[in-house]
Order: structure tokens, then C-alpha cells, then sequence
């Protein structure tokens, strides 16, 4: 799995990877996270607002950092 964080480094985008961890490791799944910080690939996305959610290439969440108990239900 391939997971990817949208931002700019703003205080969401760091909460979102805090959750991305807890869950990942609460679910004991394995995944590869990317940070994506340059604003033409946040725009290829068409994410125009941070953090985005990325998995697998799909877009889940935009402008939101999802708690725990989100990313655990995009997850499984």
C-alpha cells in the first residue's frame, strides 16, 4: 500500500501522519508514506486545500486531518 500526505507541512498535515502511524500500527499493516510538499503534484491531485489523503494513487480526504478511527475505516 502507498499512502501519501498532500502539504505543506501546516500543523493538519502533521496531525494526519501522527493518526497515519497510530492506525497503521493499530491495524499492523505496512504501508509506504510519502510526504508530498511541491504544490504542482498537490495540484495534480486537485487538491487545492491541505492535507490531502492519498491512497494508492485515489484522493480519500482533502483539508482534513483524520482522526484514528477515520483512517482505520479508508484502510480495511
Amino acid at each position: 500500500m502507498n499512502i501519501k500526505i498532500l502539504g505543506t507541512g501546516c500543523s493538519k498535515c502533521e496531525k494526519l501522519e501522527k493518526n497515519l502511524n497510530i492506525a497503521l500500527k493499530e491495524l499492523n499493516m505496512d504501508a509506504t508514506i510519502e510526504k508530498v510538499d511541491d504544490l504542482l503534484e498537490l495540484v495534480s491531485y486537485g487538491v487545492m486545500s491541505t492535507p490531502g489523503f492519498v491512497v494508492d494513487d485515489e484522493v480519500k480526504s482533502v483539508g482534513k486531518a483524520l482522526s484514528v478511527k477515520e483512517i482505520k475505516k479508508m484502510l480495511t
